[in-house]
């Protein structure tokens, strides 16, 4: 009798550091299927096309329940924040406006709910993965959505139509004029698929890769004592170094040697080597899918 106590004892004890665990951290999933972007290719029919705001966040699936990363990561969300959204899924934005993508990363990451953090996160959202129609018939089902939810902080990102070429740039000029990242351009006839080469392009005036860190270069003259570049090795094995881009504190604690961080450049080399490459933010989700 008292062997069985002991054991149903333990078996308690047990679940209970599980449950306390499965509280302390966010639970992990296989990621959602999510339609991602390709390069603008150009020469397009851009009559077919809607256009919308790149915004620089963290990318944010309800599956009807739950808000989770576009890792397979649970998101720990306040309650109120996703109180009396549908079961419907939505893909979008958690958004901390512009030059905000850390703030964003941070709160969307932390093991915690932070009430205070989550009021300064808007919710744009973009697509809805699964519905049966085009995308032609997602916006409206999209604006539908987010008006029976009514909350403030989810708003529906505008879409709108370009007649050309000019057209397509001038917008482009706005959104950077205020310190946006691009545009994205959805084919409006694409039902919904997951992965790429589903109809969706982004248009940006730089390009973003990634890369891992492989050493760390010391500064020089005013930079003596902080860190000068960072040499990184990209997924296809090549190897340069980056030396802009820094802010002082981030010299001062730079991304550690095999971290992954997320670097901006204008175009390649002959030999496949990024132009005017800068360095644009640690990469906290880690090696992306290409390199894993």
């Amino acid at each position: 009798m008292q062997l069985a106590w002991r054991t149903t004892l333990g078996f308690m004890r047990r679940a209970l550091a599980l449950a306390v665990l499965a509280l302390a951290f966010p639970i992990a999933a296989a990621p959602p299927a999510l339609g991602l972007v390709d390069l603008y290719p150009g020469h397009l029919d851009l009559s077919k096309y809607w256009v919308s705001e790149k915004y620089d966040g963290v990318r944010g699936y309800w599956d009807g329940h739950a808000l989770w990363t576009r890792g397979g990561k649970r998101i720990a969300v306040p309650a109120w924040f996703t109180e009396g959204w549908p079961a419907t899924r939505l893909d979008g934005e958690l958004w901390a406006g512009y030059d905000g993508f850390e703030r964003a990363s941070a709160t969307v990451r932390s093991a915690a709910a932070d009430d205070d953090a989550w009021h300064q996160l808007r919710y744009l959202v973009f697509d809805q993965p699964g519905h049966a129609g085009s995308f032609d018939t997602r916006v409206p089902a999209i604006r539908a959505a987010v008006a029976m939810i009514g909350q403030p902080w989810v708003v529906a990102v505008q879409q709108f139509h370009v007649n050309d070429e000019p057209e397509l740039r001038a917008a482009l000029q706005r959104v950077i004029d205020k310190g946006g990242e691009g545009l994205v351009l959805h084919r409006g006839d694409a039902p919904w698929r997951a992965g790429r080469g589903v109809g969706l392009y982004k248009l940006k005036p730089w390009r973003d890769a990634e890369a891992r860190v492989i050493a760390i270069n010391p500064g020089r003259g005013r930079l003596q004592g902080l860190m000068g570049s960072l040499r990184v090795r990209t997924p296809e094995g090549r190897e340069f170094s980056i030396g802009s881009g820094f802010t002082d504190a981030q010299r001062a604690d730079p991304p550690r040697i095999g971290a992954w961080i997320t670097y901006r450049y204008t175009s390649l080399t002959a030999t496949g080597l990024p132009r005017f490459a800068r360095f644009l933010r640690k990469r906290p989700e880690g090696p992306p899918a290409t390199a894993q």
